[in-house]
This record gives C-alpha cells, sequence and structure tokens, in this order.
C-alpha cells in the first residue's frame, strides 16, 4: 500500500479546442460592453430553438456549432463581422485544414478576406 495521495485529472471541460476559444472570445466580447450577458442569453436560446436543440446537449459541437452562429450574428448585426468576410475566412481555414498533415499545426498560408487576424 503507498502512502501517495491517488489523484484522477478532471475531464476536460470542453470536448474541442475551437469549443472552448469559441466560449473564451464570447465572455471577452460580454466583458468588453460590446452585448449584456443577458442579451447573449436571450439570442442563444433562440438559436438552441430554432436549431432544435431543445433537448439536453452534452456540449458537443451541435451545441458550440450554434454559439459560434449566436456569436457570429450577433457580431454582424453589430457591424463588426461582415458575413461574406466570415465564409471566406472559414473557407481559407477549412482548406488549410484539410491541406494540413495529421498533427501538425494548422497554419494559413493567406487569406481571402482583408485584414484577417488569425
Amino acid at each position: 500500500m503507498s502512502d501517495c495521495i491517488s489523484y484522477d485529472a478532471p475531464e476536460p471541460v470542453f470536448l474541442q479546442p475551437w469549443h472552448a476559444q469559441a466560449f473564451a472570445l464570447t465572455v471577452h466580447l460580454n466583458e468588453q460592453g460590446r452585448f449584456s450577458w443577458a442579451q447573449w442569453v436571450e439570442r442563444f436560446s433562440a438559436t438552441l430553438k430554432h436549431h432544435g436543440l431543445d433537448r439536453d446537449l452534452d456540449g458537443g459541437d451541435d451545441y458550440f456549432t450554434a454559439w459560434l452562429a449566436t456569436l457570429e450574428a450577433i457580431l454582424s448585426e453589430a457591424g463588426s463581422a461582415n458575413p461574406q468576410e466570415v465564409e471566406l475566412v472559414r473557407r481559407d481555414w477549412e482548406e488549410a485544414y484539410l491541406s494540413t498533415p495529421h498533427g501538425e499545426p494548422v497554419h494559413l498560408a493567406g487569406t481571402r478576406a482583408a485584414d484577417t487576424t488569425c
């Protein structure tokens, strides 16, 4: 028998890194005053209902796809994220990750959207 205390690492809170990034970005924009948390909750709830996601969610891709759609809509309405530029950047990322060897970091070689910071 060992005198060492057993420690099991907690399960990750987010299933994918992009889930954590989308969450952190949303919290940051809220803290910067871009929208109130009450506004966020109202909009996100409407998006979930629209997507038919009224069942219990596990925080997976369906949940965070709805999360991202809500954030994009709020930023678009505020004039901060042009939907056409968002789509161009999304395509650039898709092209980059599809052409990146497994296990390697994904880099954008260049973007079609003007002045994009990644």
